[in-house]
């Protein structure tokens, strides 16, 4: 194709020019960047329902955290006062004033029952916590070398088919039994062997992965095998992970309330210590708000903390990243 220079009003050398060749300059692929975390937070946030469920946590937290921190709750208060017990949200507002603190009416001790459901929601909260932190923490990092060693395994299967045959529930009901019903003797009951199930499921995982290829090779390459465990397969399972935290942490508070209505439970004011307490006012006419306060807030809890888990443990999987 002829170019007719002078039209155009530049030189040959401004149209054109001389690209030397690099070896190592061909072998780069031009990508844009990625980061992992930005795709999972893009990919969560796509579905306006998450943003409507984590609203709805945020606000469950604060209520449990902030509201008793700032409101001084006084069971006993009332106490002396037979006619603030048992009182409807209507004649409990009437008695004390239209204000946030009546809006589910008394209990059996002239109490607030919203003051109480918050302070018992925040020990329940807590507790579902810190058992979710304990097994998942321990559970992964003794699955992630169970899955890799041999003589390992050998032991853990021993362990896991004695303890593994023993109802989870029966077993943390003697523990309480055996001890005094507190917060930490809870969190002992609960994460005594609840890690072992968790690591018997990632152990299962490592091995299905441990195997494939980029793993041999890694091997060949002399990485060890904590790296390789850490870098390549770990990473790899944070989706699992992520839902497994999912199921977990709503487990620990359906736990402690069933517990707690079978009069095992926390000696603490809890979400179950409620249920347990107001277990005559479901059948009262007039009392029914404070047995199913309580009941209405734990199940929110656990609905809200399982869907949020599993919504995020889609969008961690980096299937969905495309």
């Amino acid at each position: 194709m002829n170019y007719d220079l002078e039209k155009l009003g530049m030189t040959e050398e401004e149209l054109f020019s001389r690209v030397d060749h690099s070896d190592v300059e061909s072998e780069k692929i031009a990508a844009p960047k990625y980061s992992y975390w930005q795709s999972v937070f893009r990919v969560f946030f796509k579905k306006k329902i998450n943003i409507v469920i984590l609203v709805l946590l945020a606000v469950v937290i604060a209520f449990s955290y902030l509201y008793p921190a700032l409101v001084e709750y006084d069971k006993f208060a009332n106490l002396m006062n037979s006619a603030a017990k048992h009182l409807s949200p209507a004649k409990a507002m009437e008695m004390f004033g239209h204000n946030i603190h009546w809006i589910l009416g008394s209990g059996a001790a002239g109490q607030s029952t919203f003051d109480a459901v918050w302070n018992g929601a925040r020990i329940s909260i807590s507790l579902a916590f810190v058992c979710g932190a304990i097994n998942m923490t321990v559970g992964v990092v003794v699955g992630a070398i169970w899955g890799f060693s041999k003589r390992f395994d050998t032991i853990m299967i021993a362990i896991y088919n004695v303890i593994g045959n023993i109802p989870y529930l029966l077993l943390i009901a003697v523990l309480v039994m055996l001890f005094a019903p507190s917060f930490w003797t809870m969190v002992f009951a609960l994460t005594v062997t609840g890690w072992l199930y968790i690591a018997y499921f990632i152990r299962t995982q490592v091995i299905i992965i441990r195997d494939r290829e980029y793993n041999l090779a890694s091997k060949c390459l002399g990485t060890s095998t904590v790296k390789i465990a850490m870098k390549n397969i770990l990473p790899f399972m944070t989706s699992v992970i992520v839902t497994q935290l999912a199921v977990e942490i709503p487990s620990y508070i359906s736990y402690e309330v069933f517990l707690a209505y079978l009069g095992m439970g926390l000696s603490d004011m809890s979400l179950g210590r409620m249920i347990y307490e107001a277990e005559s006012a479901m059948v009262t006419p007039g009392w029914e708000f404070e047995f199913w306060s309580p009941v209405a807030v734990a199940a929110i809890i656990a609905v809200v903390l399982y869907v949020v888990g599993q919504n995020l443990g889609d969008a961690s999987d980096p299937r969905t990243h495309m």
